[in-house]
């Protein structure tokens, strides 16, 4: 009995998990990297504060595409003009292409950290991989494949385990990090990296990834369609929606927080404070942690770039097609939703070139993160103007509990923006 509901409820997950596990790219790998080497425990506090923010706007995402049974970018075009729809799709696009170039790029250089050999053809063999499971799997297939990718994180854990972690020491610096302060660190850069983790862990792409996989979900049960109006359905669905996000989301912070501590354990406390990629920790891991620890690290890498590259190239390829009508979604062929695949085949194919191209990852990673707190805020603004809207939601609006979480989830976000572009212009 107790393995049959098991196995009910690893079912109902799907969307939820996929997303959270997609966050934990490459390139967000890189930066919980650096905030543990850096600042060790005294960051812990800022993946406490992004949980329940995370899961809240993700909850909302994830509503709106099931209840309207269209993406954010069709909602958003019908909310508000075309032309701010189109430049925040735009910047979008821009945003996930960057982005892919650095985890294919971290890839690669993981990949030819275990294996040796020449990074390029690394490079173009994750890109085409990438590229190739999305046009030629089904949709059930991708989705399948997505979810054991998710397995990868627990290479994470994997780490926690083999070092000693000094639990109350992380539990005391984690609540007093004042009282910790790094000695020749400034507070800007301490700010600056309290900025990169919120902007890594709530990114645009997620929510357009989720919102359109439930509306793919949706399409997929055509026999659901009448039974959408009626009360126990709803509730049934939008508790799955709940629990898939909730678990998603935790899941994320969670191996998040533990390479935060991996990294703190091992490389400050040896001196190690600057990392750039997150193919460099798994590599200063090696002579503080052991081979295990290292080997480990560096297929986690992989395992979560094969799982978000598709992602970061997918919800791309949905809001594009949203916005102009095309038809979209992986249960289609290339021949009926030629577009659809087109913009997927040519986010991905740009960032390989630009991973090919041995772009400076940081660089790279510093106009994503950029990109991506410039459309940030008022996406998630326009997704709380959505979950509001009685027109669009019917019935089916957030509750002031959930309103309360989105909008203080926007506060944040715009307050990280703001100390960004002042910081970096």
């Amino acid at each position: 009995m107790v393995t049959q509901s098991a196995k009910e409820f690893v079912r109902k997950l799907g969307p939820g998990l996929i997303t959270g596990a997609a966050d934990d790219d490459p390139s967000g790998i890189a930066t919980y990297s650096q905030a543990g080497a850096q600042f060790r425990f005294a960051l812990v506090w800022t993946l406490l504060l992004t949980t329940p923010l995370m899961i809240g706007i993700q909850m909302l995402s994830a509503r709106i595409g099931w209840v309207t049974g269209e993406g954010l970018a069709a909602n958003i075009n019908k909310m508000f003009p075309r032309w701010l729809t189109t430049g925040l799709v735009s910047l979008l696009v821009v945003a996930n292409t960057i982005n892919i170039a650095a985890d294919i790029g971290a890839m690669g250089e993981a990949a030819r950290l275990l294996l040796g050999g020449r990074l390029p053809l690394y490079v173009l063999g994750f890109g085409t991989l990438s590229i190739a499971t999305q046009v030629f799997f089904s949709y059930e297939r991708t989705v399948r494949i997505l979810k054991w990718l998710t397995l990868a994180l627990f290479a994470y854990v994997a780490v926690i385990l083999a070092v000693a972690v000094p639990w109350r020491q992380v539990i005391s610096e984690s609540l007093h990090p004042w009282l910790f302060f790094p000695k020749g660190v400034s507070l800007k850069e301490y700010a600056a990296m309290v900025v990169a983790v919120l902007g890594t862990t709530i990114s645009p792409y997620l929510f357009f990834w989720q919102a359109a996989q439930e509306v793919e979900d949706k399409r997929r049960r055509p026999q659901s369609h009448g039974l959408h109006s009626h009360p126990e359905y709803a509730a049934e669905h939008l508790s799955r929606i709940k629990q898939d996000t909730f678990v998603g989301m935790s899941f994320s912070n969670i191996i998040a927080l533990c390479i935060v501590i991996a990294t703190a354990v091992t490389l400050n406390e040896h001196g190690i404070t600057n990392i750039q990629t997150s193919a460099q920790a798994a590599e200063a891991l090696r002579p503080v942690a052991g081979e295990f620890a290292f080997a480990v690290f560096a297929l986690g890498i992989i395992g979560t770039g094969l799982l978000a590259v598709p992602v970061l190239a997918g919800s791309a390829a949905y809001a594009v097609s949203e916005l102009y009508g095309w038809k979209a979604g992986l249960s289609h062929g290339f021949h009926e939703a030629r577009g659809f695949y087109i913009i997927i085949v040519a986010a991905t194919g740009i960032g390989t070139v630009m991973g090919e191209l041995q772009v400076d990852p940081i660089q790279a990673l510093v106009w994503s993160a950029i990109v991506n707190g410039v459309i940030s805020v008022p996406i998630m603004a326009a997704l709380m103007w959505i979950g509001q809207s009685r027109r669009l939601m019917g019935k089916h609006t957030i509750t002031r509990r959930h309103r309360f979480f989105g909008w203080a989830a926007t506060a944040v976000m715009a307050i990280a923006v703001l100390f960004m572009l002042a910081t970096n212009f």
